[in-house]
């Protein structure tokens, strides 16, 4: 069996120019596993740990702690919905107030881990976890966790008799294209490479199979454009490099899918690599109007290991039809 690995890098010297790298492993060839390596190696000259790598410090901090750092963590928090106005409220305040274990304690029962307001090793696992960049909360509105605190899951009935919970959510006002636009076209930014564009349409494909919509690759104007970004590029969701956030993308009808060009990514699944079509799946989901959910087993929940390979579940597919119903 075959993997291909893309890897994805931009050095900027007044201009950008960008560089990939894909390879094919097989057990009995070391040839190709040793490019992967190398395509590795290349991705961590500049950079060797995570962004949100600074959250392993703070272990044990809690409400009382003053550490290096902890302005790091308000601002995460802040980033995801959790703190309101983080950077306007003691942005280089490293004491770790009462608001501050509010937030993390929200976090904390977003990811069901006991909301204890302290960084335990089960939190901080999750915390630098790579992740989408869409909020977890937007407005105050806590999307991950409303349903449950207010005691209305979506309660589905199957024809066998079993009986499942779903947590899937919507953006405020249920944004969603119009029932004239379920046909929509697609294209891709510049730099993006050929190999990465059969994963990004299998994605859009799977949605297509479970959904109202269908696809197609546009010519020139397009409802959706698809491609790799790097650290900051005018949308006002700038990248951070190698993991931490991977991609994000935009409600309805907005139409934009940005990838981080700074990290590894994969076709399947890699060792410390990304895999992209598991990334694109979640992100077209936010396109077509869904939000995060805390079903971890869901495409939509918000955070993904490397090396992990993601499909659609029973609650993303509860999700798109009960937001197109």
């Amino acid at each position: 069996m075959a993997i291909k690995i893309l890897h994805l890098a931009l050095f900027t010297f007044l201009v950008f120019q960008f560089i990939s790298v894909i390879g094919q492993a097989r057990r009995d060839n070391t040839n190709n596993i040793s490019i992967i390596e190398q395509a590795r190696r290349d991705n961590t000259k500049n950079k060797t740990t995570s962004s949100f790598d600074f959250i392993k410090k703070l272990q044990g901090c809690r409400k009382g702690s003053n550490k290096e750092g902890i302005q790091q963590l308000k601002t995460y928090l802040g980033k995801f919905g959790y703190l309101k106005n983080h950077n306007q409220t003691h942005p280089t305040n490293d004491h770790f107030d009462e608001t501050l274990e509010s937030a993390l304690k929200a976090y904390q029962q977003n990811y069901h881990i006991k909301p204890t307001g302290t960084l335990d090793p089960t939190t901080i696992s999750k915390m630098t976890t790579p992740r989408c960049g869409v909020a977890d909360i937007i407005n105050g509105t806590n999307y991950m966790h409303k349903s449950r605190s207010h005691g209305n899951e979506h309660v589905h009935v199957h024809d066998h008799g079993s009986i499942t919970m779903s947590h899937y959510s919507f953006f405020s006002g249920q944004r969603k294209w119009p029932n004239s636009r379920t046909h929509l076209t697609y294209g891709f930014l510049r730099y993006t490479p050929a190999v990465a564009i059969p994963p990004i349409e299998s994605a859009l494909q799977k949605w297509a199979s479970v959904s109202c919509f269908s696809f197609s690759r546009g010519r020139r104007y397009v409802d959706l454009i698809i491609g790799f970004q790097w650290r900051d590029h005018n949308d006002g969701y700038p990248f951070d490099g190698l993991h931490g956030v991977v991609a994000h993308a935009f409600a309805p009808t907005d139409g934009r899918l940005h990838l981080d060009g700074d990290e590894l990514w994969s076709i399947g699944a890699v060792p410390d690599a990304m895999d992209l079509e598991s990334v694109a799946l979640h992100e077209i989901g936010h396109l077509l109007g869904l939000e995060h959910s805390d079903n971890e087993g869901s495409i939509m929940y918000p955070s993904i290991s490397a090396g992990v390979v993601k499909n659609l579940n029973d609650d993303d597919i509860q999700g798109i039809r009960a937001l197109y119903n």
